[in-house]
């Protein structure tokens, strides 16, 4: 396929974003080089609706280079999108969380100054085994005493889920999850393990505010003695790793689990089974909303990249292909409200960020 001509600065203007593509082209003296494709980085959960999007583009405008989409994890993409303006730096943060205030500080300090989020639509941090694995039925305070680095401020010594809860299987502790720069991670830690440790104790929560590294200690630091295995960001990894090891549990994306529901089992949270019905309705403990992160600078820099958000805009609908991968469709007027931030092209306001 031909290359899309778009050339970036390596540096920002000192002047307004919306300059950008009268910037002085610096690639020959930044070592960088300009651009001719949409690059895309972030969450392993938007990459596969990601990639559909792409497809459509591609057919859909002759000449088109595919767009570069890379699963770096929501975190680790939050760190490559903020380092700056230009064609060294990406244009989409794909997020399976909310940008922190902090990420936006450190855009704004490396003068990523306007950013679009993009309610893309919903998807739940799912929790399955093999076809014929032991059934797990599974609650917040189950998951928490299983995986708590600390739980009740003690080290974890459970070995078993019998050790968790006496009406559980005495079978080992096996579970498969995302690393540390995972947006899936970072909801399995606050959807789930913060869930069950404020159960236990509710008093602690109160502390979260005044003592945010010490509530972190004791409920969402994970172990590390081999009870919970970093998998990655390849999810399709844990559905292998599921297939050889039918007493082990994974986490991930649900559409994951819609995927291969042929060879997986959703394990029920709090009674409450991962399907798109229960995720929709946020009857689902680890239901969570999905956004884009988009530099509005590079909008006029990249040709194509507009045609992409309005792709995905369309794609998002309840009857659309990504819908039929596994995304949840948002409410309507969530829906409403995220196409007109693309045909408007607005910013996201910072102070609505933690």
């Amino acid at each position: 396929m031909n290359r899309i001509a778009a050339t970036l600065s390596l540096l920002p203007c000192a002047a307004s974003m919306l300059a950008l593509a009268a910037c002085q082209d610096q690639a020959n003296g930044g070592g960088a080089g300009s651009r001719d494709h949409i690059t895309v980085v972030g969450s392993s959960t938007v990459f596969p609706f990601s990639t559909i999007v792409a497809e459509q583009l591609v057919n859909a405008t002759p000449g088109v280079k595919s767009p570069a989409i890379e699963a770096t994890g929501t975190g680790a993409g939050m760190k490559l999108f903020c380092a700056g303006i230009g064609a060294a730096h990406p244009d989409i943060e794909d997020a399976s969380r909310r940008m922190k205030a902090s990420e936006y500080a450190t855009c704004k300090a490396n003068g990523v100054n306007e950013i679009l989020e993009i309610h893309i639509g919903l998807d739940g941090v799912a929790f399955a085994e093999s076809k014929s694995g032991p059934k797990l039925q599974l609650t917040a305070v189950d998951l928490y005493k299983a995986l708590a680095a600390t739980p009740m401020g003690q080290p974890n010594a459970a070995k078993t889920w019998k050790d968790v809860n006496p009406a559980l299987p005495a079978i080992p502790i096996q579970i498969y999850g995302p690393p540390s720069t995972s947006g899936t991670r970072d909801a399995l830690a606050e959807l789930i393990l913060a869930r069950g440790c404020d159960a236990i104790d509710p008093s602690f929560a109160e502390s979260k505010e005044k003592n945010p590294a010490g509530y972190a200690k004791r409920c969402t630091a994970i172990r590390e003695d081999g009870a919970y295995v970093d998998a990655g960001e390849n999810d399709n990894l844990i559905v292998q790793k599921l297939q050889s090891n039918p007493n082990a549990i994974g986490i991930f994306g649900y559409s994951y689990l819609e995927e291969n529901k042929d060879k997986l089992n959703g394990v029920p949270l709090n009674g409450v089974e991962p399907t798109y019905e229960t995720i929709a309705r946020g009857a689902y403990p680890g239901s969570r909303p999905l956004f884009l992160y988009v530099k509005k600078a590079h909008l006029t820099a990249i040709k194509g990249l507009r045609e992409y958000l309005g792709l995905y805009a369309k794609a998002w609908d309840p009857s659309g292909p990504l819908v039929a991968k596994g995304l949840i469709a948002a409410p309507e007027d969530v829906r409403k409200l995220s196409a007109q931030i693309v045909k408007a092209e607005t910013p996201l306001d910072p102070a609505q960020l933690q």
